[in-house]
């Protein structure tokens, strides 16, 4: 396996720990089917919007072709999901990231590039891409982009407050569990371009220098991970809330309002 992969097995490995539970990965391929046989799960549904691929090609686990920013599954219906870069291929990943949320029953885990002041110096210097062309490139200039289309795709690269933020306002009924961590791997991109020697050269005259950096400073690392623990509601519910056990839903504490702030008064006309 490649950094990237022993970076992915690595954190499923240790962020999801029972072999038994129910797995969704969204914007799968052969590469999520490996890590998961290797790491002993079972029930494991691999899905992908690339009408190319087959049912046969992830046996013994199951195949849907899915949307990942519409899934068609109904809240909760898998105990995780875990996507590994292929948010950033998405029109709207932060409503991939909602869906995986609203589709998990206990947390959702994602790998992709963290949005850093080294990626961004990468970027400028076009060590890295900024658009996904190679990908639309190496699949027959026709899938691989935005949505999975010929259109290169932006590549969206997080921080750990956004995804923080887009949790919190999709979910603000508690607080949630966020578990960050950081890896290395090289940029490969100039490897694939006709002049990307000099490239080449410089990342390997860099890299003794990045590693030292990165070293100090781990959050500038490439490799980005985030896991999302789902509180359990009604016991995780912040004190301005309750459940209403006789309607099913969650609704505004006007006790603690009450011990909060002045009584209202009648307004002026």
């Amino acid at each position: 396996m490649n950094e990237r992969e022993i970076f992915y097995h690595n954190g499923v490995r240790d962020l999801i720990e029972d072999k038994n539970v129910s797995i969704l990965v969204c914007g799968g391929g052969t590469s999520d089917k490996h890590i998961f046989e290797k790491l002993g799960f079972q029930d494991v549904t691999i899905s992908n919007l690339d009408t190319r691929m087959t049912e046969n090609e992830y046996a013994p686990f199951r195949w849907k072709h899915e949307n990942a920013e519409s899934l068609s599954f109904n809240a909760e219906s898998f105990d995780y999901v875990v996507t590994n870069a292929a948010i950033h291929h998405a029109s709207s990943p932060h409503k991939v990231l909602t869906e995986m949320y609203r589709v998990a029953r206990k947390g959702i885990l994602a790998f992709e590039s963290r949005d850093s002041v080294i990626m961004r110096f990468l970027e400028r210097y076009g060590a890295t891409q900024t658009y996904e062309h190679a990908a639309v490139y190496y699949n027959d200039c026709k899938y691989g982009g935005m949505n999975n289309t010929e259109i290169p795709n932006y590549i969206y690269r997080w921080t750990n407050r956004e995804i923080e933020k887009t949790i919190q306002s999709y979910a603000p009924y508690c607080k949630h569990k966020f578990v960050y961590r950081y890896g290395t791997a090289f940029p490969c991109t100039p490897e694939l371009e006709v002049k990307g020697q000099l490239k080449k050269n410089l990342i390997k005259f860099m890299r003794p220098v990045f590693i030292v950096f990165v070293t100090v400073f781990p959050k500038q690392k490439n490799l980005f991970a985030f896991y999302v623990e789902k509180p359990i509601i009604p016991n995780s519910l912040f004190p301005w809330l309750i459940f209403d056990a006789k309607e099913g839903k969650i609704r505004f504490n006007k006790e603690w309002g009450d011990r909060k702030y002045k009584r209202p008064t009648k307004r002026c006309t």
